[in-house]
């Protein structure tokens, strides 16, 4: 993550405030809630050596917890042509898998989309982002992380990558350079615009963490503190965001990302033409999370998406999580 001085700032002023310890720790954390944080290693170092923490992965622990989940499907006759058919097309499913996750993480949400396509049947251990006790086993400390039929698979792209050849053994992943150039969009652009949207006021920032409390692996106490402290933290770090990505009006900077994506479908169903492509589901496992959000309520209502999305909705389908 580059340019970390604004929310180190943001961190040294909570550090002086009433909330201490533990509880102080949560909200620091959650100051890292920047969609980037996947792939920045080094910030995670700079912010734990600040906070005085032994390990980096407690100082990203709400790294994902920015994004929220829900959408509905409709219409069963899109659905059958664009959902069971790459089903149909499968020659073996994997057997035991595993997305050891935060249930707001937008990473984490881009894996379940293609999960969900292609119904192969997940189960979830939903990672509590401060101990992250859930994952000690494992050297890699950031979510997502997949096991797949006992393989350990980490960084979102990479394990959508591999877990296409081991559904499609035969075939080459489906990647053109018009793919792969949106599928970076997601992750360098897109999400950049989300965090400063969901936080842009007091009532919307509260919104967010009642989500995030209530789906999050957080004891009773990290619950209180996180829905309040952390609303009126990331409330401050979203501004401290939207003046690093140069963003002058949140909704619009929503609206002018979903229209580009939009654009670039020239009046195809989906950028995979017929069918999804790995764009398309990158685009929607972002996006479905915050879709019944007042930004993405908002973000419906003011830009073309609407159809797309609906027709993402019915292709995707419902989830192939397996409840425990």
């Amino acid at each position: 993550m580059r340019g970390v001085n604004g929310v180190a700032t943001l961190s040294r002023a909570i550090a002086g405030g009433a909330v201490a310890g533990r509880q102080q720790r949560l909200v620091q954390a959650a100051l890292l809630s920047s969609s980037s944080a996947q792939n920045s290693p080094g910030f995670s170092r700079i912010l734990a050596d600040h906070l005085g923490l032994s390990s980096p992965s407690v100082a990203r622990g709400v790294t994902g917890t920015m994004f929220f989940s829900a959408a509905a499907a409709t219409s069963l006759a899109h659905e059958a042509h664009a959902k069971e058919s790459p089903r149909a097309e499968i020659k073996s499913l994997p057997k035991d898998v595993v997305l050891y996750q935060y249930e707001a993480c937008p990473f984490c949400n881009k894996v379940k989309a293609f999960l969900d396509y292609h119904n192969v049947p997940y189960k979830v251990v939903e990672v509590n982002p401060i101990t992250k006790k859930e994952i000690k086993w494992s050297d890699y400390k950031k979510v997502p992380i997949l096991t797949v039929d006992g393989e350990h698979m980490t960084n979102s792209s990479d394990i959508i990558d591999k877990l296409f050849q081991r559904i499609h053994p035969s075939s080459s992943i489906p990647d053109s350079d018009e793919d792969r150039k949106w599928r970076r969009w997601v992750d360098d652009n897109l999400v950049h615009v989300l965090s400063p949207n969901i936080y842009r006021t007091t009532s919307e920032a509260l919104e967010s963490f009642n989500y995030i409390t209530t789906h999050g692996n957080f004891s009773f106490t990290e619950r209180l503190v996180a829905k309040y402290a952390g609303a009126m933290a990331m409330y401050f770090v979203s501004k401290k965001l939207k003046k690093r990505h140069n963003i002058t009006d949140e909704r619009e900077a929503l609206y002018e990302a979903v229209e580009t994506w939009i654009d670039a479908l020239e009046g195809r169903e989906f950028l995979g033409g017929s069918r999804p492509s790995l764009a398309d589901l990158a685009v929607f496992g972002v996006l479905r999370p915050i879709r019944h959000l007042q930004s993405g309520k908002d973000m419906v209502e003011n830009t073309e998406i609407g159809e797309w999305f609906s027709r993402m909705e019915k292709a995707v389908g419902e989830p192939s999580r397996i409840k425990e």
